[in-house]
Formats: structure tokens, C-alpha cells, sequence
């Protein structure tokens, strides 16, 4: 794959544009992928929609997997291991929690690991800063205004882990496997491993087209869009930028709850999500003054996606430290 391309003003407008309408895309499918858990379970429509996307994936990358070899797959079965445990988190938690809550909580996943691999007081401070943030939803839940379930926010947090994880699997992957066709068969690697758990919501969307329909717009709207559109963007924007913009995240699943699934916005949200925003932008501008003068890496090969911690892990590749972790 190409370098990514130095920036101009001429194409930062788009790319800005793609950014934006890859996390509206993405949050907005989570959104739909929620209405469809009382039918098909949180565990069918993350199989379903994983699997629909990798089928897609796979048809237009058409990627040569004959050519592979054992440290490739190895790279390419962590990675779609990792991707498939997150996601299915992700939903389980959503299941339960709202949606704009359970994306704050799963954004402490690559800032804790931003700080973990730096071990910077700024990238500490900016964990520190979001943990009081999310601490503001059980602040709220203890006053009685809300109610959130512990055993959804535990899915958000093992969300987190397993996002933390994708990150440094995607990197990897970028690393050993040209183009994105280590992206397209992860995605179906990933829709193997939930297959056991989401059977049952497979089978009965497969007896249903209208369910069918609705799995495949999910399908498009949380990955085959998103990725497409990250993938685009990270040619033409700095990696700092890139990351600032996905930072957003939050208050757009946010919106995308309060818009399709009504659920209420709070004060207490609202400061618990800009205190995660602010984090996530904290940790990338650190890490912008630390790599500032060095050129554009190779990170688009990761497919994109990774969001908050894209821009760091690309430089962290070449440390000692990720050496070590890519040795276990």
C-alpha cells in the first residue's frame, strides 16, 4: 500500500468530512444493531453483522490468502480474535447500558494503553482525567438519576480491554500483511468466534428477511462504511488530526442514542463524555509534540479503525517496548 500522502488544505476538507461521517456511520449502526437485540440477541446481531461484513470484505478485497504464511495467519487470527472478542463486549454492553455511556466507558481501553506504553506523567494525568469522567456515570447512578447496570458497564469495560488489544493486533497486522486483506478475513475470523454464542439470532434473522435486511445495513453502517471511509482519510490527513476528529466518538453515540433509541442526555453524561473527549485529545496532542518532525508511517496498512490510539501505536511499533509485546 502507498505511503499516506502529506496533507494539504485541498484535501483535508474531504478527508475531515470521511472522519466525521465514519463515526456518525459507525455510532448510527450501533444505534440500528440495538433495535434489532430483542429479537435476535446482542450476540446474534454482532455474528450477523460480522459475518455480513466480512462477506462483503472479503468480495471486494478478495485478499490472497494461499500466499500467506504461519506468521501472517498467526497475525491475522489474533487480530480478528481481538476484533470479534471487542465487539461482541461492545454489544453486550450496549444491551444493557446506553449507547453514549457505553462508548465513554470503552474509550478508557487505548488511552490506558497510550499511557501503559509511554508511562508519560501527560499521558497519565489524561487516563486520570477520564477515569473521573466515567466516574461521573456511577456519581450519577448513586444520586438516583439514572440507573445503570453493573453487569453492562463490566461488557463496556471488557469492551475497553479487548479495543486496547484490537489496537495493538491491527498494528501488527499491518506489519505482515499487505493491502487490507488481513482487515477482511479478520472481520470473518471475528464473526467465527461469536457464531457459538449467536446461533440462535443467525438462524432466526436468516427466517426473517425484514431482520436480514436490518443485520445488513448494520453491516454496512458499523463496519464496511466506517473502514472504507478511515482507510481514505488517513492518505490525507495527519495522524494527529485523524485521531482528534475519531475522539469525538463519544458525543456522537451519544446523539445516536438520544436519536434513535430516545435515550435521555444528561448533565452528568454530558460532563462524563467531554471529560473523555478531552482526554483523548490530551493524549494525542502529547504524543503529537513528542513524534512531531517525523514523517507519515505506515499505519494505513492496519486497515484504520483503531481510533484514539492509531497515531501512537504507529511510532510505537518501532520501540522497544512493542517489540517485547510482539515477542509474547
Amino acid at each position: 500500500m502507498a505511503r499516506l500522502l502529506s496533507p494539504s488544505s485541498g484535501s483535508m476538507t474531504p478527508a475531515v468530512a470521511m472522519i466525521l461521517g465514519s463515526c456518525v456511520s459507525l455510532q448510527f449502526g450501533a444505534a440500528l444493531a440495538a433495535q434489532l437485540f430483542p429479537a435476535l440477541g446482542s450476540w446474534g446481531v454482532t455474528a450477523l453483522r460480522l459475518g455480513l461484513a466480512g462477506i462483503v470484505l472479503l468480495l471486494l478485497v478478495r485478499p490472497a490468502v494461499h500466499r500467506w504464511h504461519r506468521s501472517q495467519w498467526s497475525a491475522v487470527l489474533l487480530f480478528g480474535l481481538s476484533l470479534g472478542a471487542m465487539n461482541g463486549s461492545f454489544y453486550a454492553s450496549i444491551s444493557r447500558i446506553p449507547l453514549g455511556t457505553a462508548v465513554a466507558i470503552e474509550f478508557l481501553g487505548p488511552l490506558v494503553l497510550s499511557a501503559i506504553l509511554s508511562r508519560r506523567l501527560a499521558d497519565l494525568a489524561c487516563v486520570a482525567l477520564a477515569l473521573a469522567g466515567v466516574s461521573l456515570f456511577g456519581v450519577e447512578s448513586s444520586l438516583g438519576l439514572s440507573a445503570l447496570d453493573p453487569i453492562g458497564v463490566m461488557w463496556a469495560l471488557a469492551a475497553g480491554v479487548f479495543w486496547a488489544c484490537y489496537v495493538l493486533a491491527s498494528a501488527h497486522v499491518g506489519t505482515k500483511v499487505p493491502g487490507q486483506g488481513g482487515l477482511a478475513v479478520s472481520v470473518a475470523i471475528g464473526a467465527l468466534l461469536l457464531m457459538p454464542l449467536g446461533a440462535h439470532g443467525v438462524i432466526g434473522a436468516l427466517e426473517e428477511p425484514r431482520f436480514l435486511l436490518l443485520a445488513l445495513g448494520t453491516a454496512l453502517l458499523a463496519s464496511v462504511i466506517p473502514y472504507t471511509l478511515e482507510l481514505s482519510a488517513l492518505r490525507r490527513l495527519p495522524r494527529h488530526v485523524f485521531s482528534i476528529l475519531l475522539s469525538l466518538e463519544p458525543a456522537i453515540a451519544m446523539l445516536a442514542g438520544l436519536v434513535l433509541l430516545a435515550q435521555p442526555i444528561s448533565a452528568f453524561g454530558l460532563a462524563a463524555v467531554a471529560f473523555v473527549i478531552a482526554a483523548s485529545i490530551g493524549t494525542t496532542l502529547a504524543e503529537r509534540r513528542r513524534q512531531r518532525g517525523r514523517t507519515e508511517d505506515r499505519f494505513a496498512e492496519a486497515g484504520g479503525a483503531a481510533v484514539v490510539s492509531a497515531e501512537y501505536v504507529a511510532e510505537v511499533l518501532e520501540t522497544d517496548a512493542l517489540r517485547e509485546a510482539d515477542r509474547v
